[in-house]
């Protein structure tokens, strides 16, 4: 069965009842979506301050590729195990965006037997979050044109504006508009373009918010461009905009509970993407798991070099997080076609490609232990043709790099496949104490950063920049200097090529632009061709979503 096809046969339970029995949460601290989803409330969330931190678990990949790695259905197969050998454990996710649903992946509540419910809801519009980021969005896009239009009393130079809009779908045709055409009546004629809303600074200023009052305190703070002079910025709190802004994130910026197809909790909340934002769930969600289950699983989006580093070089470094351990995913497929094989070829056995396609993993492995300085445990997510050569040579080259490997079968048949994988976590978590470290010191420079993450983890030779953006990073030194850097690049590979398979070595990495995002806190580096709006492939997903007369959705992935 497909996906959605296995969802819509899932017995699920209340979530009222189920967040009851399984954590003590009483219904009025809940705020009912339907029967199977609910918001939890934020006074809730902060009567468990004095409850002791459960230990936080992280799942990333390896560099993705088509062939798909599964770090969302390990996360979900992983905590099901969990709760199986009776460990209290909640997972916690990124809501998906509907611009890949329609897009490319068609889907991203997990798959197979390893999957959050109800599917096609956290898949479509959810419980509002994102229509609520892109409308706060788009309200202080319009109180700019709207300041401007009524004499710009801010002399805020409509040529230095930073503030596109967004909307939730893969929309190539809007990356670059012109609005205020048709004449005065319709405002300032300007040259303005849209971003996709994951890409939004609300989205990452919501997903490291710690209450509503630094929500607020944090949108006001947000750039949304310059004055005539060039250099005077000009903020969202001179436009007085943060509070409506907050006002339409008055429930947004509440955690959602679901539960998984073995009516085990989970927590979903937030989605940056992890190749133009920081790629993590919001931290109010992973707070709260925290307080509430001794063991909390999340995903950081993307491979190791994205999502991990963003993981910890700004969730964990703003939040105070302390991680106990990282699974990296990896799939026979997807190493072999790191290795030199096309996607059509990927279910023939190939341990030639397989073993030169291993460096991808072994570079992601020896970041994590060396660079993050945590305990790291290679999880194989098995595929139904991966044959028994391929399993053994795969783990033959981890126990030779040092790194524990476990083969699991999650997607299959659930938590019941990941039981192994799930011991061997809890012996490393329980066991091991890490030493814990962030892949660069706060004080150094911008540009230092951007060459420290370049150099270590990327395996680039040289940073290169032109003068331009190497002056602007000066010039923010002063006032941002001891901002992290979020890393804008392809994530199919190392370098800025996404044709670069493998572990790319010795290549030139380019800083084409810096963006400040001061209400999220941290400095953009965009690198190579990176798009802040995705376009649609020749045949979207869009193509085969469907629904019948009865309501059933069919088509997602």
């Amino acid at each position: 069965m497909s996906d959605i096809e296995i969802a819509q046969k899932a017995t699920m339970r209340p979530i009222i009842t189920l967040a009851k029995e399984q954590y003590g949460i009483e219904a009025e601290h809940l705020d009912p979506i339907g029967h199977y989803k609910a918001k939890i409330s934020l006074e809730y969330i902060s009567s468990l301050t004095d409850k002791e931190d459960g230990k936080l678990i992280l799942v990333t990949a390896i560099s993705p590729t088509p062939a798909g790695e599964g770090k969302t259905t390990t996360t979900v197969g992983l905590g099901d195990a969990m709760n199986r050998l009776g460990k209290k454990t909640i997972m916690c996710l990124r809501e998906p965006s509907l611009g890949p649903c329609f897009g490319v992946k068609g889907g991203a509540a997990g798959g197979g037997y390893s999957q959050v419910v109800p599917m096609e809801d956290i898949n479509l519009h959810f419980t509002g979050d994102f229509h609520a980021i892109g409308v706060a969005h788009n309200l202080l896009s319009a109180l700019i044109d709207n300041h401007i239009n009524h004499g710009n009393a801010l002399d805020i130079d409509p040529r230095r504006i930073q503030w596109k809009r967004v909307v939730d779908m893969n929309d190539r045709a809007l990356r670059n508009i012109v609005v205020g055409m048709g004449g005065p009546a319709n405002g300032y004629l300007r040259e303005d373009g849209y971003d996709i809303v994951v890409a939004s600074e609300v989205m990452a200023i919501l997903c490291l918010a710690t209450s509503r009052a630094d929500l607020k305190e944090r949108l006001g703070r947000i750039v949304i461009g310059y004055k005539s002079d060039r250099i005077t910025p000009v903020y969202a709190s001179d436009l007085n905009a943060q509070g409506a802004m907050a006002a339409l994130l008055k429930d947004a910026i509440k955690p959602n509970l679901v539960q998984t197809l073995e009516n085990n909790i989970a927590i979903i909340h937030g989605g940056p993407f992890a190749n133009i934002a920081h790629g993590c769930n919001t931290v109010t969600a992973t707070k709260t798991a925290l307080k509430l289950a001794d063991y909390v699983i999340t995903e950081a989006g993307f491979g190791a070099d994205l999502g991990a580093e963003k993981f910890i070089d700004i969730k964990c470094r703003m939040a105070e997080l302390n991680p106990s351990a990282v699974v990296l995913v990896a799939t026979v497929r997807a190493l072999k076609f790191h290795g030199g094989i096309v996607k059509d070829d990927l279910n023939t056995e190939n341990l030639a490609a397989l073993e030169q396609g291993f460096v991808n993993l072994e570079r992601h492995y020896h970041n994590i232990t060396q660079h993050y300085g945590l305990p790291c445990v290679v999880c194989i997510n098995h595929f139904t043709l991966d044959t028994d050569a391929e399993i053994a040579l795969l783990q033959q080259k981890c126990e030779a790099l040092g790194a524990k490997c476990v083969t699991s079968k999650h997607w299959a048949t659930g938590g019941a496949g990941a039981e192994a994988l799930a011991q061997t976590v809890i012996n490393v978590v329980d066991h091991y104490r890490p030493q814990f470290t962030y892949v660069y010191d706060e004080n150094l420079s911008l540009w230092e950063k951007i060459e420290t993450i370049a150099t270590k983890l990327y395996g680039a030779k040289k940073v290169t920049a032109n003068t331009k953006v190497k002056a602007q990073l000066a010039e923010w030194n002063t006032d941002y200097g001891k901002f992290p850097i979020c890393m804008a690049k392809t994530q199919m590979s190392f370098s800025t090529n996404p044709n670069a398979k493998g572990a790319p070595s010795g290549h030139t990495l380019e800083i084409r632009e810096v963006k400040l995002a001061n209400g999220a806190g941290f400095v953009v580096a965009i690198a190579g061709d990176i798009m802040t709006m995705p376009g649609l492939p020749k045949i979207p997903a869009a193509e085969r979503i469907d629904i019948d007369n009865d309501g059933k959705i069919t088509g997602l992935f």
